[in-house]
């Protein structure tokens, strides 16, 4: 007869909007055992799984910790309750916590005193005195009988709820009949259960006793602050990314480019200081997916992207919003693991915006055969493949714009655009082959140029600091002889030095901040390296902070008119590191607003 034998959770901590799927391991008839589900409709050997979802509400009230959801808050800062600010800010589960979180959560204060001066009120009203130290008056009494309007499930779910038992100041509310249950805000602070019985088919009865798990307490995603768009040429509108209006005018267009941390690296050996739930892909994966949508890019270019997820999960959530998407997953011949899970880069533009008109795909590991069969010695061709064959690859598409700015002067004139999307993704001793890939792009792109009058595009993760040789190559357009990265060079593939650069008139779209006029940008400036014109960093872990990212656009053809505000130190909380339960990468995202214009007459 069948059978479970085990039901467990990947995460015990249920997050709100990300769905829950519990493994159940069944036993056959046939001894054998399997996890594959067996439904009402398809029953096995007369009998079924029923499963069911309970939320257990307690007379208590609980309150969750704004900062550390997992734990139960103890003290409410005050300032926030006065000043109307959503109640669920103003929770800490400790003294320490609230203290280190002040800087941040300060900006929570000094925007709701702004919105209430401008209609007239003072701020001390609102928010009374505060000590010497700088803090808000906090309210330490909390308790967990301690009720609060904002903890009780006001709105209607989804699945009506059926009270099934009450016992010990306990209620058990029916919350969902399927094997999966994706938990709302009327969850919040609560306990659930999933239950999973044997029912025999012909009497709709249960067969033995069911078997349940008991989830921790639901929490609500957590929500980084949002980042803006600050003007750079001069325009006196910041523009607010996760309002429902577009951003960019008609004749201009957006980019982002963003890694977002294959799972198959978002390992808890990697990344102990994150917390295990917020690792979690089921969690990552919307947590990604609402900061990308919130952006409302005409262009998306994403590394590190699995294939069983750009698959299964990000083209067909995006195409929901209006993307079309394009995938090159890399080569395999270094990569041991499961075909599925192999990641690479994927593109993703507005079809209200673009079309598509052509694709390019470079393999490196192609090219690095083809140049050890012309320019490396017999004897040293398996070492030099050893050395070159990294599966790194990078997608090319070239795009039309369903838009238009070129005037009166050529209205029928279409626009083209071609956008490079990759990720080298090599060991920092492998110099010369980072070196080699980024120069073997750029030779592909220059031979595009050659063939159309078109402005381009180079995004990606690049795993080259700002100075670095791949990155003077890119910025420069050539590397120093005397640069110290050309030292490493055993197969002598860099030689001679001149060859290494190119023709393409490329400028990194944030060094724009050091550059341009406009509002904001003076706090954007401390958030760069004059001596780089780049980011202070892009990647952010406890081992590593700097610079790999980057956008790059021909400035004959492109003008940068506004760029995505940059994080600093203390957006991330000073206890923190990426990826985090609010960024759930180890990387930030980087977006920039273009207007393509008229190329010099030569």
């Amino acid at each position: 007869m069948l059978s479970v034998l085990r039901v467990h959770l990947p995460s015990d901590i249920p997050i709100v909007g990300c769905e829950l799927t519990p493994y159940v391991l069944l036993r056959r008839p046939d001894k054998t055992v399997t996890t594959d589900d067996v439904p009402e409709s398809a029953p096995l050997d007369s009998h079924f799984l029923r499963y069911k979802w309970y939320r257990i509400q307690s007379d208590k009230k609980v309150a969750v910790c704004s900062v550390h959801p997992s734990e139960q808050a103890t003290l409410q800062c005050l300032g926030c309750v006065k000043a109307k600010i959503p109640v669920a800010k103003s929770y800490h589960c400790s003294p320490k916590c609230f203290s280190d979180a002040w800087q941040h959560h300060r900006v929570l204060h000094d925007r709701a005193a702004s919105a209430v001066n401008e209609n007239g009120n003072e701020e001390e009203e609102i928010f009374g005195r505060f000590n010497s130290s700088g803090s808000g008056v906090i309210n330490a009494s909390l308790t967990g009988s301690a009720s609060s309007t904002s903890l009780t499930n006001g709105s209607t779910p989804l699945y009506h709820a059926a009270v099934t038992q009450r016992s010990g100041g306990e209620t058990w509310f029916e919350v969902g009949r399927s094997k999966t249950y994706t938990p709302t805000a009327d969850d919040i602070g609560h306990v659930l259960k999933f239950e999973c019985v044997v029912v025999d088919a012909e009497m709709k009865l249960p067969v033995g006793h069911p078997n349940t798990l008991l989830t921790s307490r639901v929490i609500p995603a957590p929500s980084p602050s949002p980042r803006c768009l600050i003007p750079v040429s001069g325009a006196d509108m910041l523009g607010n990314l996760h309002s429902d209006g577009r951003i960019s005018s008609s004749g201009s267009f957006t980019v982002l480019s963003y890694n977002i941390l294959s799972d198959s690296f978002a390992s808890s050996e990697l990344y102990s200081y994150c917390p295990s739930w917020a690792l979690s892909w089921p969690y990552r994966r919307q947590n990604l997916l609402r900061e990308i949508i919130g952006y409302r890019a005409d262009i998306v270019c994403l590394q590190e992207v699995q294939n069983d997820h750009f698959e299964d999960f990000f083209a067909p959530e995006l195409d929901k919003h209006g993307y079309q998407a394009l995938y090159k997953r890399k080569t395999n011949e270094v990569y041991s693991g499961n075909i599925h899970t192999i990641d690479g880069c994927a593109t993703f533009f507005r079809r209200d915006r673009f079309s598509h008109v052509k694709k390019y795909e470079v393999e490196f590991n192609k090219a690095a055969q083809s140049l050890t069969e012309v320019a490396v010695q017999t004897t040293q061709k398996k070492a030099a493949l050893n050395r070159l064959v990294k599966d790194n690859v990078a997608l090319i598409v070239v795009l039309e714009a369903k838009f238009s700015n070129h005037g009166a002067e050529n209205p029928g004139k279409r626009q083209l655009l071609c956008v490079a999307n990759t990720h080298v993704n090599v060991p920092q001793e492998l110099k010369d082959v980072k070196i080699w890939q980024v120069h073997t792009l750029l030779k592909g792109l220059e031979k595009i140029a050659a063939s159309a009058d078109i402005p381009m595009l180079v995004c990606g993760d690049f795993n080259s600091v700002p100075g670095s040789a791949p990155h003077s190559l890119l910025a420069m357009g050539k590397v120093d002889p005397m640069h110290t990265d050309l030292l490493v060079d055993p197969l002598a593939i860099l030689r001679p030095h001149s060859k290494l650069t190119h023709q393409l008139p490329l400028v990194s779209a944030y060094s724009s901040f050091l550059r341009g006029v406009g509002l904001g940008l003076e706090q954007q400036r401390r958030r760069m390296d004059p001596a780089t014109n780049e980011p202070l960093f892009t990647n952010c872990t406890r081992d590593f902070i700097g610079t790999l990212d980057y956008i790059f656009y021909t400035a004959d053809s492109l003008t940068v008119e506004s760029l995505l505000e940059l994080l600093d130190e203390d957006s991330l909380r000073k206890d923190t590191a990426l990826p985090s339960p609010e960024w759930s990468s180890d990387h930030i995202a980087l977006l920039a607003e273009f207007r393509c214009v008229p190329r010099p007459r030569r």
